[in-house]
């Protein structure tokens, strides 16, 4: 018993001489020399000395590792929920599944909420097929037409579906049937599992007819923006190719060492029973805009009756992603993504024996991505496409409005004799514009933030209906 407590002072006295020690040597002789002493003791030594003599030393350690522990959790966490979702959510297969199911559509939930001038907003959220995007991966984006009183809407894979109105709209109880169709003889899982850019592009109905566009992958790794037609039928429908271009733009292996899907246009506009007006895009190819021999970057007029003797009525574009034929006035009014800034909104008149040029890549009020900070490649890209700011001056037309910063401006269609409605997908809102009396100017004169990216809008029964990507749902506003 004496000897244990003997034991028990002689190791006291050292732990206290330690003490004296440690802080003779931290004020004295320094933290150098104060390192040398601590390896005197073992690490269990040193762990009783921090537990009795320096608790809050031993706490503080506890509480690094306990951050670094919870640190590494949250790390691995995340990349089990990553490839959990990788695993479980391969959205291009999942809406190429629920495309084969043929599954009935229905409406997940609904809301209404009051947005600006007493206007109220009608949000018809879709139950399924609608998995795949083009800006996020999920939930997804798709487009819409009208025939009768049927609302079709198309997924960017490929899920086609259509609901009867009731009453002139759609409510909660709406259900979207979809329709048997052969698109996946064009465009499949090989091309969509390359990118999400590659998709379907825009529908159109015209009388008894449907047009759908698409990026094809005309030869391997070589795109172009197609157009596919079929009788409609509401139980299946057979396309067939009705414009295909011979040319391709290579994604790995193309001049400007510079490609982009996203950038390949693909809007369809009705202009008579036998034409229809059809939009290309660069794809990041900026010298193609200005090319008389190719189709890219350019406003096509289709005739239907031989679609290789097609016109190209405007060029100088880079992505056009509205497409609106004003019958009353004869002429086209385009929109289209800029790049670092300068969205346009173009005005395109039918009666020109040339085709307009509206200055892309020459002129832009946008700047190449990065602008000149990124020293020598964009200098060299300056060079080559200099983005001018002036459009008559170097002999190009001017926009009728161009959007500095962008919105990421989209579709876009006419609301009354005077006005127009273009939508966007960054400024998720419905802009609202008239024109000059020489109609050479847009005028904005309201807007309305719907919040969220609207992918396509179409007016019926003076009803604006929207396809808004972020949730996958269907808006309605109504314009009275």
């Amino acid at each position: 018993m004496f000897k244990a407590k003997k034991k028990y002072y002689f190791f006291f006295s050292i732990i206290i001489l330690t003490i004296i020690l440690i802080l003779i040597s931290k004020f004295v002789i320094g933290e150098g020399r104060l390192n040398s002493i601590k390896k005197l003791f073992d690490q269990e030594q040193r762990y009783l000395i921090k537990k009795y003599i320096f608790p809050y030393k031993l706490l503080s350690q506890q509480e690094k590792e306990l951050k670094i522990a919870e640190g590494d959790i949250k790390r691995y966490e995340h990349i089990i929920n990553e490839t959990r979702e990788r695993k479980f959510l391969d959205v291009n297969k999942l809406e190429l599944e629920f495309k084969n199911s043929l599954e009935n559509i229905l409406i997940e939930n609904s809301s209404e909420k009051k947005i600006k001038n007493n206007t109220n907003l009608l949000k018809l959220k879709l139950s399924g097929g609608f998995y795949s995007g083009l800006h996020k991966n999920y939930p997804g984006f798709g487009y819409i037409d009208f025939h009768e009183d049927k609302l079709l809407i198309l997924s960017s894979k490929g899920v086609f579906a259509y609901s009867e109105l009731i009453e002139n709209t759609l409510n909660k109880n709406s259900v979207f049937f979809q329709i048997r169709h052969n698109l996946n003889d064009f465009i499949g899982l090989e091309q969509f599992d390359k990118s999400n850019t590659f998709s379907f592009k825009d529908i159109l109905v015209a009388n008894e007819n449907i047009f759908v566009s698409y990026t094809k992958e005309k030869e391997k790794d070589c795109w172009n923006t197609s157009l596919l037609y079929g009788k409609l039928n509401f139980e299946r429908i057979d396309f067939s190719e009705i414009f295909l271009t011979e040319k391709c733009i290579h994604s790995k292996n193309n001049i400007d060492k510079e490609f982009a899907a996203a950038q390949s246009g693909g809007r369809i506009e009705h202009l008579d029973d036998n034409k229809i007006l059809f939009s290309v895009g660069e794809y990041r190819s900026r010298y193609l805009a200005q090319e008389v021999d190719n189709i890219n970057g350019k406003i096509l007029q289709i005739d239907l009756g031989n679609p290789k003797d097609f016109k190209i009525i405007s060029m100088g574009h880079r992505n056009p992603q509205g497409l609106y034929y004003d019958k009353e006035n004869n002429f086209i009014i385009e929109s289209e993504h800029g790049p670092q800034g300068g969205d346009e909104i173009n005005l395109i008149r039918l009666n020109s024996k040339e085709p307009l040029n509206y200055g892309w890549p020459i002129a832009s009020y946008g700047e190449h991505y990065g602008a000149k900070s990124l020293g020598a490649n964009n200098e060299k890209k300056y060079k080559k496409y200099p983005l001018l700011k002036s459009h008559i001056k170097n002999g190009f037309i001017e926009p009728l409005y161009s959007f500095q910063p962008s919105i990421a401006i989209s579709e876009l269609t006419k609301i009354s004799q005077d006005e127009y409605i273009v939508s966007s997908l960054k400024d998720e809102s419905l802009i609202f514009f008239k024109l000059n009396d020489k109609k050479d100017k847009a005028i904005l004169f309201k807007k309305i933030k719907i919040g969220e990216r609207i992918r396509d809008i179409k007016l019926k029964n003076n009803k604006l209906f929207m396809f808004l990507e972020d949730t996958a749902s269907i808006g309605i506003i109504n314009l009275n």
